[in-house]
């Protein structure tokens, strides 16, 4: 009979006891200095689960959904295809100066599994999941999944601390009444949270907007809710550096939710969207105003619409992962 073969000193990405890096008590990432980065299980940039930590101040979700989608399906694949493209995001945040696991712990917190064939369940089941996370003191980021999933996260978040202020970057206004008779898709939530008395409608914007509407009453409509409105073009024309000192006012130190629709970024930095528009943010663009609200009160976000199918080269999930970091970093400026 052969003789077994063992390997005691070779470490495994897929061990429990993977060699992870431990900075200020708290259990980041896989080191990969020792093990290589594209082995072992696809988390949030590495990060351990809720079962490998004692506790969580933040959790990175999937919520794998998209019934709501109103043109291009595949948005339900978004979680695991920005958790691939995360995994060359390292410890420390030199834009920040601020090491986002060394201050706090982070897991990736899995999925979300809701019903893929009823969005009023499905939504209730988001809203009750999210709200065990937010009420034992975890604050979420949160990996889309279509739009509609802003909704119930809002919901959890404004039990907790009351109407929020909202930053919401995206190409389209997401404050349509209802699409075909639906009151709930992924181009009404934030109609439906204002209604919901969910929001701080004097802490409210949207930003990097552009592209055609059904009818000039759709602004005159979102001005009625309170939004204010940052188009792509007064971002390419003011600067990023203006447009986030304007939006730092706005908000102040409200408790302050962000949501992320990929289809913010133009096209060409993130071509994987259910609804893509010509003319957005540059993943740059889109970066440096998210820093400029370093020191600000945010109590959750999400990242939505990565419809990996329409992705190439890994540049829609390249741009998500990053944006996620920095949702990560600027939570992690507050707390430290």
């Amino acid at each position: 009979m052969a003789e077994s073969l063992n390997y005691p000193n070779l470490p495994s990405a897929l061990s429990a006891n993977a060699p992870r890096v431990v900075a200020g008590g708290y259990t980041g990432p896989v080191n990969t200095s020792v093990v290589p980065r594209f082995s072992g299980p696809s988390t949030f940039a590495l990060l351990p689960t809720f079962q490998e930590v004692p506790r969580a101040d933040i959790a990175v979700i999937g919520v794998p959904w998209d019934t709501g989608v109103s043109y291009r399906p595949g948005a339900r694949f978004g979680p695991q295809h920005i958790r691939q493209s995360s995994r060359l995001l390292r410890p420390y945040n030199p834009a920040l100066e601020v090491s986002p696991f060394g201050v706090q712990q982070v897991v990736d917190g899995g999925d979300i599994a809701i019903n893929p064939f009823n969005i009023g369940e499905a939504i209730e089941s988001l809203q009750e999941n999210a709200h065990q996370l937010v009420s034992s003191g975890t604050r979420l980021v949160t990996l889309g999944g279509d739009h509609t999933i802003a909704l119930p996260l809002l919901r959890s978040v404004s039990a907790i601390h009351g109407p929020v202020a909202l930053l919401h970057f995206d190409a389209h206004l997401d404050t349509w009444d209802t699409y075909f008779g639906a009151e709930y898709t992924h181009g009404t939530p934030f109609r439906r949270a204002v209604e919901e008395g969910l929001l701080d409608t004097e802490a409210i914007c949207h930003v990097g907007t552009r592209g055609p509407l059904y009818g000039h009453r759709d602004l005159e409509d979102d001005r009625r809710f309170g939004f204010g409105i940052v188009t792509s073009a007064d971002v390419f024309r003011k600067g990023v550096d203006e447009i986030a000192a304007s939006l730092r006012d706005r908000v102040g130190n409200r408790p302050l939710y962000i949501s992320i629709d990929i289809d913010v970024l133009d096209p060409a930095h993130a071509p994987g969207t259910g609804t893509p528009e010509a003319g957005g943010l540059t993943s740059r663009e889109l970066l440096e105003i998210l820093r400029g609200l370093a020191g600000m009160n945010v109590v959750g976000a999400d990242v939505v619409e990565v419809a990996p199918a329409y992705d190439h080269a890994e540049l829609t999930g390249v741009a998500a992962s990053h944006v996620a970091y920095d949702l990560l970093s600027l939570i992690a400026l507050r707390k430290g």
